[in-house]
Order: structure tokens, then C-alpha cells, then sequence
């Protein structure tokens, strides 16, 4: 048989969790593939990138939605174990769990940027069958983009407070700001000012400068919070700032900065996560995909 859709390991993967138990990756794919009686052959089945099998690529995406929808936790790199939450889901007995089904968490259906909890798999199935083949593969990069900068936000909110003032940095650089790594590091969280986490060169020359702001938030950075940061850049007479968080932002607070005199960017987690795919920090390419045209000007006989 050919390997099942990722969704098809969903309801296999959630019962082998059951115990409550850590279990690792490699015993999830050894397990699953008896319980599915996948053949060798099935299990050779490489990715049209050849970078990875099709069954351990599904079987890796079926945790991550697992993780995204908070039935399953990573508590280490490879490993995963059921919550309570996901003990709840196995109670209610469902014949088959998919996408539809783990649309009823909100966290899962802010991961996978859908507009609705009230999508089918039909609908889904007969929008593909309508689209060009252009836009059924700038979906699917999209979707890939997507599902990538939850997982980065997860890995971000997990890490220390530390970690983020060096991320800050290095988003910072890589935007071409602050000069030099070690001049922007000077910095950050040394300012000490209310309202102002860092201060970095906006050009090597440092001609002008940026006041940050940054903060580790998993809720919404209200218009207060923008205010007491716009006030400490009057204080400095300050130009330009900007407000880097985990979290997002209000509409009240996007709105207020639109409108006022020093210039202030916010960046939220999901743009930060953006920022981070766009210039290469903490992300890896694993593959690249050419599409190619008619060249008109070659099969012109003059």
C-alpha cells in the first residue's frame, strides 16, 4: 500500500501516547509503520526534494499539528507526551482525527492560518482541484512558510529571556542596522531607561540611532504599552523606535502609531518569525524548487 495521508496518522500516534509516557520519534515511525503494515518498499518512499522519506516526513508533521493543537508537548528535542488535553480528545472516541477535528483549538486554528474552524476537507479538496498549478504549489509554499513560523514563535517563547535580546540583536544586523554584531550587542538590555530596552546605530557611521523596545509577551501589547514607549522617546528627544514582541499587537495600538510624531515600527512575533525565514536566522534551506517558462525569444525563426 502507499504511504497514508499525514492526517491517517494523527488517531495512531495520539493512542500510542495514551500511557502517558515519553516516547521518542523513532519509536513512533517503528510502531506506527507495524500498525499500519507498511512494506519496506512503502517505507522507502523519498520526498520529490529526496531530502527525507515521505512516511517520516507525515509522521513528523502529524506531531507537529499534535503539538500546535496542545494535545501532544515536546518536552525534548524528538520526543513527545499526550496532555491533558489530548487524553480528552482520545475520550471522545472518534473513528478518524484530522485537520477538521483539532479546528475546535484555537491555538491550532491560529497556526494554520484558516479563516474558519468550519472548513471541510471536501471544500479544501475541490478548491486544489480548480486551482492552476501555479497556485496550488504557491499554496503549498505558503502553507510550508506558514506552519514554519508557528514552530519558530513555539521555539522562541521557549527559550530564555537572554536568548531574545540576542535574537533582537541579530534581527536587527541581518536588517542592516547597529553596525557591527559586537557594537549592536553593546546595547541591548544595558539602557536602563524606562521604557527602552536598547539603543543600536541605525548605519555603521551611527549618524542616527534606534530606541528598541522588547518584550516576551504569549498575549496582546495594548496602546499603553506603546504610549509609555513613545514617551520615554520623547524624553530622549528620539527620532525613531521600534517595539519588537512575541505576542501581537492591538488594533488601538497599530492604529496609534500611524498617527504620531517620533516613527515607531512594530513588529510582532508572527512578522519577527517572517523576518527571521526572509534572512536566513535560525532557519535552514532544505530545498529549492525552479519553475521555468517558455523562452519566446528561442523558438523565433527569423
Amino acid at each position: 500500500m502507499a504511504v497514508p495521508d499525514f492526517q491517517s496518522f494523527f488517531k495512531p500516534l495520539l493512542e500510542m501516547a495514551a500511557d502517558g509516557k515519553e516516547h521518542s520519534m523513532k519509536e513512533a515511525r517503528e510502531i506506527i509503520a507495524l500498525y499500519m503494515n507498511l512494506s519496506e518498499e512503502d517505507l522507502k518512499e523519498m520526498l520529490p526534494s529526496g531530502a527525507q522519506t515521505k512516511y517520516d516526513n507525515r509522521v513528523a508533521w502529524a506531531k507537529s499539528y499534535f503539538v500546535q493543537a496542545k494535545v501532544l508537548e515536546a518536552p525534548r528535542r524528538a520526543y513527545f507526551r499526550i496532555t491533558d488535553r489530548g487524553l480528552d480528545l482520545l475520550k471522545k472516541g472518534y473513528d478518524r482525527i484530522d485537520v477538521k477535528i483539532l479546528n475546535q483549538y484555537p491555538e491550532f486554528v491560529e497556526f494554520h492560518t484558516m479563516k474558519a474552524a468550519a472548513s471541510t476537507e471536501s471544500a479544501e479538496q475541490e478548491t486544489l482541484q480548480l486551482e492552476t498549478p501555479e497556485e496550488t504549489l504557491q499554496k503549498a509554499y505558503q502553507n510550508i512558510r506558514g506552519d514554519l513560523a508557528a514552530e519558530i514563535l513555539e521555539k522562541i517563547k521557549g527559550n530564555s529571556p537572554q536568548f531574545f535580546e540576542r535574537l533582537v540583536v541579530d534581527i536587527m544586523v541581518a536588517l542592516g542596522y547597529g553596525g557591527s554584531r559586537v557594537d549592536a550587542g553593546k546595547s541591548i538590555g544595558q539602557s536602563g531607561d524606562e521604557g527602552i530596552d536598547g539603543i543600536i546605530k541605525e548605519d555603521r557611521l551611527g549618524l542616527d540611532v534606534i530606541y528598541l523596545q522588547a518584550k516576551r509577551w504569549d498575549g496582546t501589547v495594548g496602546r499603553p504599552e506603546i504610549q509609555k514607549f513613545v514617551g520615554a522617546l520623547h524624553g530622549k528627544r528620539a527620532k525613531k523606535g521600534v517595539f519588537i514582541t512575541t505576542g501581537r499587537f492591538s488594533d488601538d495600538a497599530i492604529r496609534y502609531v500611524e498617527s504620531i510624531d517620533p516613527k515607531v515600527i512594530l513588529i510582532d512575533g508572527r512578522t519577527l518569525c517572517e523576518l527571521m525565514i526572509d534572512y536566513n536566522l535560525g532557519t535552514a534551506t532544505m530545498a529549492k524548487y525552479e519553475i521555468k517558462r517558455i523562452d519566446s525569444d528561442y523558438f523565433t525563426e527569423e
